[in-house]
Order: C-alpha cells, then structure tokens, then sequence
C-alpha cells in the first residue's frame, strides 16, 4: 500500500531524529558503552550473593558483542524480582523462563539512574538472601 505518510505522526520522528542529531551518534555509543559497563561492575561488585535470587549476568563480557544491555539470569524466583524492578519504576524486559534485560538508553537515562538500578537489584538480592536463611 502506498500512501503519503501522516503528518502528526512525521512531526514527532523530525523532532526525535533532530535530538539525535543534536547529541551525535558517536556520543551517544560512547555514553552508553559507558553506561551499560557501569551496570555491570555494579551489579558485579554489589550482587555477589550465593542464594536470595542468585543472579548472574550472561551477556558477553565484550562490549563489542553484547551492545547497550545486559540480560541478567535470575536463578530463582525470576518473575518476583522483576515485578519488584517494574513497580519500583524501572523499565526492564521479562524474557522466560528467567532473564530479566536491562538496557541504559544513553539520550535520557543518567548515571545516577544506573547506579539506583544496581542499589535496588543489590537490596533485593540482600533482602531475599536474608528472607532465605530465616
């Protein structure tokens, strides 16, 4: 079908391509390699816990391989974790059985947002560990 394209719906990508364009691309893959590398030592650093939810993350270490996420095993109770993450305010992606995908968008997330992502999911993890050992 050919058509000529609706004009409200043009104005809004004109606006969001100039954004885009306003910011660079090249930033734009910088920063979020940037971000999405700071997740991960977080999450490594911060989430090192061998029960609660016992999550691993099991995208490519090479930042070359894995683009701007990060998808997280969750070796148990997945969906619990995720419904936390979503009713906490963060937009994260529920893959089953058990992945939970995290990806910073470098245009308007910050770093002070990737670092309260890594609190909560850190708490969480603290949180279920010491629900377990109870």
């Amino acid at each position: 079908q050919l058509s000529n394209a609706q004009v409200f719906n043009m104005i809004a990508h004109k606006a969001s391509l100039e954004l885009f364009d306003e910011a660079g691309m090249k930033a734009l893959v910088k920063k979020s390699r940037a971000m999405t590398t700071f997740l991960e030592d977080l999450i490594k650093t911060e989430c090192l816990i061998q029960t609660g939810y016992k999550i691993k993350i099991i995208t490519p270490a090479s930042i070359d391989e894995r683009g701007s996420q990060l998808s997280i095993l969750v070796q148990k109770k997945g969906e619990e974790l995720f419904k936390k993450m979503t009713e906490a305010g963060f937009i994260v992606d529920w893959r089953s059985p058990n992945v939970i995908r995290v990806a910073p968008a470098p245009l308007y997330n910050t770093f002070e947002e990737v670092y309260k992502l890594a609190a909560f999911l850190s708490e969480c993890c603290f949180y279920q560990e010491l629900n377990n050992k109870k």
